[in-house]
């Protein structure tokens, strides 16, 4: 018997953040215009997949004043040994190519927002 994948459920919540690779990190992070939140998580680690609905939430509400995505850092484990994450969830807040701040753990998403309220402007 096939599996078939299951429809979307309409007003079902994405997994998470866009995800970007070592590869990419450069392009959507370093260049990026206004300031990026990366979540450097693993698909077996708890915590993150609880940050997941609460950093999706952010992106989509507050995607004019900050960008979110993920990093895996299971299958892509360069950036997060040339930034010294060593747990996940691990969120790093990069400004101007430069890491700005660095946040260990879930969290709710209004404490989330009162901790990046300064890089959010």
């Amino acid at each position: 018997m096939a599996i078939r994948p299951v429809p979307a459920t309409p007003g079902k919540r994405p997994a998470g953040p866009a995800a970007i690779t070592d590869a990419t990190f450069a392009q959507e992070v370093l260049e990026a215009d206004r300031p990026v939140l990366v979540k450097f998580t693993a698909a077996w680690c708890g915590p993150c997949r609880q940050l997941a609905p609460v950093l999706s939430e952010m992106a989509e509400e507050e995607a004019a004043r900050l960008k979110v995505v993920q990093l895996d850092v299971d299958h892509n484990p360069r950036t997060p040994a040339a930034y010294g994450v060593l747990a996940t969830p691990t969120m790093l807040v990069f400004q101007r190519g430069e890491p700005v701040k660095s946040l260990v753990g879930a969290r709710p998403k209004r404490r989330l927002l009162q901790e990046l309220a300064d890089v959010m402007g």
